[in-house]
């Protein structure tokens, strides 16, 4: 299985950017797909990213396309989610999961492993 831990998260104003990062530990971080998921407050988990093993593919949410990019470094078992143009609405625990199939998913079901997640507040 893998270890994962989040880091990055913050106080940032609207407009402003973040980067979260996630370390992986344990078995071959390149063989899954990886994702990002959060979770505001009195909601349901919501999928903000997900990305091949490769990096090849990557999908998002209508939510935060064009504003949020996932990357993913193989050889430091880093993922990455770059986030642009911040809204308040963002405003959430950041999780990063990973799966044991290699292809994207938007379901929080399909990822195994979790990470502690890292708290974003975005102020108006």
């Amino acid at each position: 299985q893998v270890q994962l831990v989040e880091s990055g998260g913050g106080l940032v104003q609207a407009g402003e950017s973040l980067r979260l990062s996630c370390a992986a530990s344990g078995r071959t971080f390149s063989s899954y797909a990886m994702g990002w998921f959060r979770q505001a407050p009195g909601k349901e988990r919501e999928f903000v990213a997900s990305i091949s093993w490769s990096g090849g593919v990557t999908y998002y949410p209508g939510s935060v396309k064009g504003r949020f990019t996932i990357s993913r470094d193989n050889a430091k078992n880093t993922l990455y989610l770059q986030m642009n143009s911040l809204k308040p609405e963002d405003t959430a625990v950041y999780y990063c999961a990973a799966r044991d199939s290699g292809a994207v998913h938007n379901t929080a079901t399909q990822y195994s492993y979790w990470g502690q997640g890292t708290q974003v507040t975005v102020s108006s």
